[in-house]
């Protein structure tokens, strides 16, 4: 079941509704970034002594551990509810990630990374759920895209704190900062944030999602005749997903989310040293980077209103196809014109991905919706893992310049296989 929304003017705290689920993804972004950021400070940290392949360990367990929370979390969403799942999400992040600066060996900082992606895993399926609930339009992705914006000011930010608080302050006050907007997020959410009305009437309990429903300008379908007037959501989600209805477009969800996280991971991962093998100054390879995030952010702001009118299947069709055109162009080398294929490559690398969780959201009921969410992030994860190795093998091979390029392409063309093969359903 769905919610869309009445002509009639909204209360002021329904406008809390995307800003705190928006935060909480921010939190994503920042996680994204803060290990990169502290990693040559932890090389020459005390006695430490941090080799390439501990870092690498500690970077990989951070992975698996968010690959655990999206597929474990996500899919209680869908059992104890939104809200609650998401509270529970950034609270349990940010009191690891706070622990993580106060690790008094690499071991225990590894197991805080880890625990602490669990906790983060889940965040991002069940406010991806969230926000398309309350959304204007549900099954397009504008939703989506603008959550997911963000991400990418999540990643800026810490990159931009870290020149700032590294040097005077050391690594661990990175962390400190990524747990101080608990502070003010976990109070506002517990004030604020609304059960979403889609799951409430998944499991029988009208009455309430009326209310909230009539709070937030929403209108509800009618509701389901059923032998006891209770119509509660499955007691195990993730089957359903397995389930003839579903599992065609499961896999082809499952396979074109691990091919879009693998590009992004990848990508922002080996962009600038493979610009460099390429020949181009360290300068302007780590510029490249930056173009690349910008032109995510512009990206998503455009593949949301296109989602909204065609649809957010085939507009995620078309993104990959263009993440594969411009990734195979990077290996073509135009003076100036460099700084225009890595922005269009980011326009449609990182908004490819969104897409495939937009599209997760419009084909899947509200009683599943979450655990959808939480299957596709979590496989993506492990897309994540691949990225960064896929880039380092290259490199050791030798083949980075073109080839990389070229295998990155076929990640996107890949990605667009598997989204075309999936079916073009509404979300009941």
């Amino acid at each position: 079941m769905s919610t869309i929304e009445r002509p009639v003017s909204r209360g002021t705290s329904a406008r809390w509704v995307a800003p705190l689920c928006w935060i909480a993804v921010l939190l994503d972004g920042f996680d994204m970034v803060v290990l990169g950021t502290v990693i040559p400070s932890l090389r020459e940290y005390g006695d430490w002594n941090l080799s390439t392949s501990t870092i690498t360990t500690i970077t990989t367990f951070g992975l698996v551990g968010m690959t655990i929370g999206a597929l474990t979390i996500g899919t209680l969403t869908d059992v104890v509810g939104r809200r609650r799942a998401l509270i529970f999400a950034v609270t349990a992040f940010s009191i690891l990630t706070l622990l993580c600066a106060v690790a008094p060996n690499p071991f225990l900082f590894g197991l805080f990374r880890f625990l602490s992606g669990i906790g983060l895993g889940g965040a991002l399926p069940t406010a991806l759920a969230l926000v398309n609930e309350f959304s204007k339009k549900q099954g397009g992705g504008s939703a989506s895209t603008m959550l997911m914006t963000g991400y990418h000011v999540g990643a800026v930010a810490t990159a931009a704190l870290a020149l700032v608080l590294i040097d005077p302050f050391g690594w661990h006050s990175m962390f400190v900062v990524g747990a101080l907007p608990a502070l003010v997020l976990v109070p506002l959410m517990i004030r604020y944030l609304p059960e979403s009305p889609s799951y409430l009437l998944s499991r029988g309990r009208r009455d309430e999602a009326e209310r909230i429903a009539a709070q937030y300008g929403l209108i509800l379908e009618p509701e389901v005749a059923t032998t006891d007037g209770v119509a509660p959501a499955p007691a195990q989600p993730a089957r359903q997903l397995f389930a003839p209805k579903f599992l065609r477009n499961s896999i082809a969800i499952w396979v074109a989310s691990f091919m879009g996280l693998l590009l992004v991971y990848g990508l922002n991962t080996w962009l600038p040293t493979i610009m460099r093998e390429a020949g181009y100054e360290l300068g302007a390879a780590l510029t490249l980077l930056l173009v690349l995030n910008a032109g995510a952010v512009v990206g998503l702001l455009i593949a949301g209103g296109v989602a909204d009118r065609i649809g957010p299947r085939t507009a995620c069709i078309v993104w990959f196809a263009g993440a594969a055109l411009f990734l195979a162009l990077l290996s073509v080398k135009i003076a100036g014109g460099i700084y225009v294929m890595v922005f269009l490559a980011g326009c449609f690398v990182f908004s490819a991905q969104v897409l495939v969780y937009a599209f997760t959201s419009a084909s899947h009921p509200a009683n599943i919706r979450a655990t959808a969410l939480g299957w596709s992030a979590g496989v993506g994860r492990v897309g994540a893992i691949c990225g960064p190795l896929l880039g380092g093998l290259l490199l050791d091979a030798g083949y980075a310049v073109p080839w990389g390029f070229y295998a990155f392409a076929l990640v996107g063309l890949i990605g667009l296989v598997a989204i075309s093969a999936s079916r073009a359903v509404k979300a009941a």
